[in-house]
């Protein structure tokens, strides 16, 4: 009997384990790259009338953006002279690739979304 209990009670122990670690694994993903130029080119595709070439081009040019703030913006003095240059080169090439994939009405239009 005993035996059984000690089985049950590290089952138990093991499940609630299993619990805390997907409830963290969720938390973390809302703030990878992916997930957020995911986030973004659904809306961009609602808003725009995007196609799939569109989107696809889209999404690849938030995940660079969003790589780049990650690893040189965030978390950092957003006042710094360095930051500031390295959050401007980044919006200029997401200004850039955005340019090249839209339409021109679709540009105006993001641009005023964007703004």
């Amino acid at each position: 009997m005993k035996n059984r209990l000690t089985v049950f009670a590290f089952a138990a122990t093991m499940f609630m384990g299993v619990q805390t670690s997907s409830a963290q694994q969720l938390s973390q993903d809302k703030s990878r790259p992916e997930v957020i130029a995911k986030t973004e080119t659904a809306n961009l595709t609602e808003t725009l009338g995007l196609n799939g070439d569109q989107g696809r081009a889209v999404f690849r040019a938030l995940v660079a953006k969003e790589v780049g703030y990650q690893k040189n913006v965030d978390g950092k003095d957003a006042k710094d002279a360095s930051v500031v240059a390295e959050k401007k080169k980044l919006d200029d090439q997401l200004k850039e690739s955005m340019k090249k994939t839209l339409t021109a009405d679709q540009y105006a239009k993001w641009l005023k979304t964007n703004n």
